[in-house]
């Protein structure tokens, strides 16, 4: 039933792309079909591997496991979303930068119209929020009050990259006291680690005791709190 489980999260976790990708042999193919698989939504990968491993440790400790494996898969499923979220975030204001960049050197030449700040420019750094209000306000500012509309759009890019320099200062600085919370978490295995040493046997206890699993369940809720608080902190 392990191995069943094992198989049936690799297939949920793989299909279709991955599962395609691994039978394509041209480049050409598999190149695209790597592309099309980054931008997948990576919630359902999480969603599966957190299952798995519950069901896992449901299987193999019984539901005390499978609680504590819920809430750590749940835990780390939602790391995974958030760094693949600020991934492509990042991606997506680079290129907008880029694109601010590019539409300037233009406007210099006489090569950009109001159309080209308007409307694709906007639609395209949305995302980005502040960058895509300002870009499409450039043209309507640069017709009432004569500035140049390069300037305006140099200057809304230097402005940007100052706030994403003291965004990535402040990130470095936050870095600290983040893994001080991750450690603080994983402390608790290493307690498990020396009781199994000194010849106890705590796993047992834990999974397998009333006063074991009250423990256990407390000090997962306890530890889930305080990596969120760290968390909301450092944010």
């Amino acid at each position: 039933m392990i191995a069943a489980l094992l198989l049936a999260g690799v297939v949920v976790v793989l299909w279709p792309t991955r599962l395609t990708v691994l039978t394509v042999r041209r480049p050409r193919d598999r190149a695209a079909l790597l592309r099309a698989f980054a931008t997948q939504d990576p919630r359902r990968a999480a969603v599966a591997g957190s299952a798995l491993i519950t069901a896992l440790a449901l299987l193999a400790g019984g539901p005390v496991a499978a609680v504590v494996s819920a809430a750590y898969s749940a835990l780390g499923g939602r790391a995974f979303l958030r760094r693949s979220a600020r991934q492509r975030a990042a991606v997506e204001r680079s290129a907008a930068l880029d694109g601010l960049a590019a539409l300037a050197a233009d406007l210099r030449a006489g090569l950009a119209t109001a159309a080209a700040v308007t409307s694709p420019l906007a639609g395209a750094t949305a995302a980005s929020g502040r960058i895509g209000a300002l870009t499409a306000s450039v043209w309507r500012l640069a017709e009432r009050t004569g500035a140049p509309a390069a300037d305006l759009v140099e200057r809304i890019e230097a402005d940007a990259r100052a706030s994403d320099r003291a965004a990535a200062s402040a990130a470095a600085q936050a870095a600290g006291a983040q893994a001080t919370a991750l450690l603080l978490a994983a402390l608790p295995i290493g307690g498990i680690g020396l009781g199994m040493t000194i010849g106890a046997d705590p796993v047992r206890v834990l999974l397998h005791t009333p006063i074991g699993a009250a423990c256990a369940i407390v000090a997962v809720v306890l530890q889930t709190a305080g990596l969120l608080w760290a968390e909301r902190l450092a944010r």
